[in-house]
């Protein structure tokens, strides 16, 4: 048995036949529609590399199967700018040397994207509780908290 799964990702709306059923959201992301930006990591919800933006709130997409996602409005890292055109969290990561390796920053970004949206005023402190279910083997964090910081003051400036 397969369903038919329409979903809005990025700003493109996307209908599929023949979704297995037990597809996971990061898979459908990845290997349907060809957007590689999400990365896997542990696939047990515990990393956060695999963190997209589901309605407007992070959620880990190895956790999620495709056919919950149905109706739903996706952002992946791949959505929140391009190599030409980086929007400011992206450009502060740069900044801020908020990366190292790369595997971790797509889901970095997302669970970044969300704390700027819904807690524009975060103190560090928060936004080190709200990044505490991404894992980085490499920056010690200081920079990505000092690049989300950065961005959200940003983001007041230009509102």
């Amino acid at each position: 048995m397969t369903i038919n799964v329409s979903v809005m990702v990025n700003g493109t709306r996307h209908d599929v036949s023949d979704v297995e059923p037990r597809l996971l959201l990061s898979d459908f992301l990845r290997d349907t529609l060809g957007l590689t930006g999400t990365h896997v990591g542990c696939e047990h919800g515990v990393c956060g590399a695999c963190t997209v933006l589901m309605d407007g709130h992070s959620i880990r997409s190895c956790l999620t199967l495709a056919v919950q996602a149905a109706g739903a409005e996706i952002t992946t890292v791949e959505g929140l700018g391009t190599p030409e055109a980086l929007n400011v969290l992206q450009t502060q990561f740069r900044e801020h040397h908020g990366l190292q390796c790369g595997f971790c920053t797509p889901g970095m970004l997302m669970t970044g994207e969300d704390l700027l949206r819904n807690y524009p005023l975060a103190t560090d402190e928060e936004i080190r509780e709200g990044l505490s279910g991404n894992l980085c083997r490499c920056t010690g964090y200081q920079n990505i908290v000092a690049a989300i910081r950065s961005a959200a003051a940003l983001r007041r400036e230009n509102v």
